[in-house]
């Protein structure tokens, strides 16, 4: 087992960006807090070229921008573009978004209640959450007609990162009145 060359790969595998030899050599000196040989590395690189060569891998090293990083090799290149195409189908739309917003905001909540904050029918903007599974019904209003009651659910938390409904951002607060045309800010 090469140690140094399961460094060098899981550096340039981590970096989103091509890795100079230079920050490779910074990071292993501290990490092993001794200067590693420029030599050892460009030849530790040109070793894990050639492995990803063979045909058994989907990727290769690919030297760009002065750096190091790992690429796809372009005979996957369709398969990928599908992927990503299929990918972009799955954003939300902005009344999805604003719909969502409101129900992580103010949950649990009901379709009208959503409906009134927009100022438009949210029916299909609904729909297409629960369809993804970003929010789930949370039970039914003790009020007039018991209305299904809405909130965002555990796979919200994941396709935003969060951990906790608290960690949203907190709403600007909104009680400052807006201008109106022709009129001079108070604090001006």
């Amino acid at each position: 087992m090469d140690f140094l060359q399961n460094h060098v790969e899981a550096l340039i595998f981590c970096s989103p960006t091509p890795t100079r030899v230079a920050e490779i050599k910074a990071c292993l000196s501290e990490m092993f807090n001794a200067e590693v040989p420029e030599e050892d590395i460009t030849g530790t690189i040109q070793r894990l070229e050639e492995k990803y060569q063979n045909d058994e891998y989907a990727f290769q090293v690919y030297k760009a921008g002065g750096g190091y990083q790992f690429m796809t090799k372009p005979a996957y290149q369709s398969s990928i573009g599908i992927m990503l195409k299929q990918q972009s189908k799955k954003r939300l739309s902005t009344s999805a978004m604003e719909t969502l917003s409101i129900i992580a905001y103010k949950q649990p909540i009901s379709k009208t209640e959503v409906e009134n904050i927009r100022g438009v029918n949210c029916d299909y903007a609904m729909q297409k959450l629960l369809d993804k599974g970003l929010i789930e019904i949370r039970g039914k209003a003790e009020t007039v007609g018991r209305p299904m009651l809405y909130g965002t659910s555990p796979k919200f938390m994941e396709y935003f990162g969060i951990n906790d409904i608290q960690e949203l951002p907190t709403p600007k607060d909104f009680s400052q009145e807006v201008n109106t045309i022709g009129e001079a800010p108070e604090n001006q």
